[in-house]
């Protein structure tokens, strides 16, 4: 099943239809890039620009009507109308030519018109698909937006991640998704968001399912979010060798290409979550600040290890 359609375009922008039935009309778009087709109306016909939607601009259309005869018109039609482009969209108000409409009947392709203009119609198409055909991954854990940072909480089920984030909301913070974070790459952005089935509610054990929104308010919740940190909780174990001091080497996680700075956090009866989270974000934005607490620490250290040092040399 195609990601994007011609059909979405239509419901999304409210564009007037002029040929194409209900099944011309579930053509796949599967490029975010537009064509003005300045050179196939010359006469050039390139196969780069095939896969992508036309537009048919105000200066397109004084074109064909001042400069191309039936023939020309003919030849840059069949071509525009082929199988592999997805539709025509004509903007500012014009009307189709008929030679256009005619061909485009026959071959039930779709052309569609609009009265804005062609560069708001543009962007909104490039912005509607870089979203619609975005890279996309399924992630199993919480997306939290803590003092406006997209936060991505992992770990094993069990860990209690819902219990913390039902706290953290409690405490202002945004829910975006619960249990399934769907991912997607749009540009260099890695944008999360819950899935429309379940978006709003959370699930707790021995509770069941709750409505975020209407427990908590319109303010409980935001429906996307940029994913720039992740948390991962995990049992506590006094074998391992947690970080204490935080002068070790950061980690990175990889989700779709974007590196995430990842957070260990050990989870252990009477531990405070919300409180740790909220602090390790909080650190996180000083980070991105360029402060940096635990080097100034280390950099206190010594210089009071070199004082010392001076304090104790004997005297030459």
């Amino acid at each position: 099943m195609p990601r994007a359609t011609i059909r979405d375009l239509l419901d999304k922008f409210g564009w007037d239809l002029v040929t194409g039935s209900p099944q011309a009309l579930e053509r796949p778009v599967t490029l975010p890039d537009t064509n003005r087709p300045g050179l196939e109306l010359a006469g050039y016909f390139p196969d780069t620009a095939r896969r992508r939607l036309v537009i048919l601009g105000a200066k397109e259309m004084g074109y064909i009507h001042e400069e191309m005869d039936e023939v020309a018109q003919r030849r840059a039609f069949e071509f525009l109308t082929g199988p592999m482009t997805p539709g025509i969209v004509i903007t500012n108000g014009s009307r189709c030519p008929r030679i256009l409409e005619e061909i485009a009947r026959r071959k039930d392709f779709p052309v569609a018109s609009t009265l804005e203009k062609t560069t708001y119609v543009v962007n909104n198409i490039t912005n509607f698909l870089d979203e619609k055909l975005a890279p996309s991954f399924i992630i199993h854990g919480e997306l939290v937006q803590i003092f406006g940072v997209g936060v991505l909480i992992c770990g094993k089920s069990g860990m209690g991640k819902s219990e913390i984030v039902l706290e953290l909301i409690k405490r202002g913070h945004q829910l975006v998704a619960d249990d399934r974070v769907d991912c997607y790459r749009i540009h260099n952005t890695l944008i999360g968001r819950s899935t429309p089935m379940i978006e709003g509610f959370m699930e707790l054990r021995g509770v069941g399912i709750i409505d975020i929104q209407k427990m908590y308010g319109v303010t409980s919740i935001a429906r996307q979010t940029e994913i720039q940190f992740q948390i991962t909780l995990g049992r506590f174990d006094s074998h391992n060798s947690y970080d204490r001091v935080g002068i070790e080497e950061k980690k990175y996680t990889e989700i779709l290409g974007i590196q995430l700075m990842d957070v260990e956090i050990p989870v252990s009866e009477g531990r405070p979550m919300a409180t740790i989270i909220e602090t390790t974000v909080t650190n996180f934005l000083l980070l991105k600040e360029g402060i940096n607490s635990a080097k100034e620490f280390e950099e206190r250290v010594l210089r009071e290890i070199a004082r010392n040092r001076c304090a104790t040399s004997p005297d030459e």
